[in-house]
């Protein structure tokens, strides 16, 4: 790690303590009207097309609500996130956790099928390190899927309108380090080689959480969502998912 990303890591450490707090209050099926459930089955479904069967390592697993999705179709799910407050509640679901760096991760060479990182790649200064940390760690033909944060969408126009949203006591989002790039910039982010397999966009359409709390008109924008994901639209959503194949 360099002098410059130290301090950023350890104020995301940080930060993701305190959020740990209350990662969850609103997710698992604990929120009315399901924003992050979508956003959530969207991506353990995406996941499942190259996981299903093989061994998976999720970057930033927080909480673990996804990895725990993870190893109910993966033959292992490992996951590694930077904050000891997220693992607590990862550990507590009963799930295979490492404490550790997205730009430095403690596995060998060729160790998983799979390397899927969500929510956590945008977060990153040093974003094309954590990339070619996550292609080292899979096997020759393994996947590497990343989620990035699209200034190109309705979610990057919501976010700018409403500013900065607080997340406990000492900490906004605006205290961590956040980056946007567009699908044409991720493309360059690939190592040499890596093949495009599929991409996804979430959260399409979807102007803000609490419109999905509204009668018909949320179970309408959730439909659009899923309907959306796969095709030529996916490159506006405000989370740009991409599935890359590592050279064999």
């Amino acid at each position: 790690m360099s002098d410059e990303a130290a301090p950023t890591e350890e104020r995301s450490r940080s930060y993701y303590d305190e959020f740990s707090k209350r990662y969850d209050a609103k997710r698992g099926g604990n929120e009315p009207g399901g924003y992050h459930d979508l956003i959530d089955d969207l991506e353990v479904d995406f996941v499942k097309r190259f996981a299903k069967g093989r061994d998976v390592l999720e970057v930033g697993c927080g909480t673990g609500l996804l990895l725990a999705r993870f190893a109910e179709f993966a033959r292992r799910a490992a996951g590694i996130d930077l904050s000891d407050g997220m693992l607590e509640r990862a550990r507590a679901r009963g799930l295979d956790v490492t404490l550790g760096s997205a730009t430095a991760l403690p596995f060998e060479d060729a160790s998983f099928d799979v390397a899927c990182s969500f929510k956590v790649l945008a977060h990153i200064p040093d974003i094309e390190q954590a990339m070619r940390e996550m292609f080292r760690v899979v096997r020759p033909g393994g996947v590497v899927i990343g989620e990035f944060y699209n200034p190109y969408s309705v979610r990057a126009l919501a976010k700018r309108i409403a500013g900065a949203q607080r997340i406990g006591a000492s900490y906004d989002e605006g205290s961590v380090f956040t980056r946007f790039d567009s699908p044409s910039a991720v493309a360059k982010l690939m190592p040499h080689g890596a093949e495009l397999l599929a991409e996804r966009g979430i959260r399409i359409v979807t102007p803000a959480a609490f419109a999905l709390r509204i009668p018909f008109v949320g179970a309408a924008i959730a439909r659009a969502e899923r309907l959306l994901a796969d095709g030529p639209a996916s490159k506006l959503g405000g989370f740009y998912v991409v599935a890359y194949q590592k050279p064999r």
